[in-house]
């Protein structure tokens, strides 16, 4: 599916991401990923993809916050693999509490991380998108983007951004054959809600028709075909995968 693709992923080093990453290796695409903190994760990714599926694969220290950051990075990669089929904007962090103890660094770091990073990466890679006259951007939202939660002020309203971002590009790069789209994750069961312990997890599974959470894999296979040509008539939309729980 994505033979001769190139994808760049942020924040592929954990959760969601490292799903996508694994999975787009697997897939045949060359893969570069960004990592924030532990190169020793990265690395084990880089280890991994290379031994399993023979992937030309490189982990990239980078802060998808800061835009001179992202222009670097841009340039690294089309360096390294020579061009840019696919962006899959996914760096992301919560910092979650009511909005009355809420401070403005809680939510100037979250909303910078998760809203501005976007903006980043998409203003860094337009020109190599535009040269080539296609592209896909695969931007990660969320369930509460689209519905809000208490306790997430912050969280959603970044989320809720990268919806409106996302369809805007939609409808300014269309004509250029660059698509964009959004994928709005329900509760995925990672390394993270692992800490929430069994008895929180269970509750939550609870409350989703299909009675369980989902996984990174659920993501990534969407994410394939998104940024694959079996979707080339596909964009500006927000497809939501959350077991029914955003119906």
């Amino acid at each position: 599916m994505l033979q001769n693709h190139v994808a760049l992923v942020t924040g592929g080093s954990r959760g969601i991401g490292k799903g996508i990453v694994e999975h787009f290796a697997e897939k045949g695409a060359k893969v570069a990923f960004t990592y924030n903190n532990s190169s020793e994760k990265a690395n084990a990714i880089v280890a991994h993809c290379k031994s399993k599926f023979g992937s030309e694969i490189k982990a990239y220290k980078s802060n998808a916050a800061k835009f001179d950051d992202t222009e670097e990075l841009i340039k690294n990669v089309l360096t390294d693999f020579g061009q840019l089929d696919c962006l899959i904007n996914n760096a992301g962090i919560t910092q979650d509490t009511l909005l009355m103890r809420m401070s403005e660094d809680q939510w100037d770091e979250v909303i910078r991380i998760n809203l501005k990073s976007v903006f980043n990466l998409t203003k860094a890679s337009l020109r190599t998108f535009l040269k080539a006259k296609k592209g896909s951007i695969i931007n990660m939202s969320s369930v509460v983007g689209i519905n809000g939660n208490a306790g997430q002020a912050n969280y959603s309203a970044s989320k809720a951004g990268i919806i409106g971002f996302s369809k805007s590009i939609a409808k300014e790069l269309g004509s250029r054959n660059i698509r964009c789209n959004v994928i709005a994750p329900g509760f995925i069961e990672t390394e993270m809600t692992e800490k929430l312990g069994e008895e929180m997890v269970e509750s939550w599974r609870n409350q989703i028709p299909l009675k369980r959470g989902g996984l990174p894999q659920d993501i990534a296979q969407l994410s394939a075909f998104l940024a694959s040509d079996e979707s080339s008539y596909i964009t500006g939309q927000v497809i939501s995968i959350c077991g029914g729980m955003n119906m």
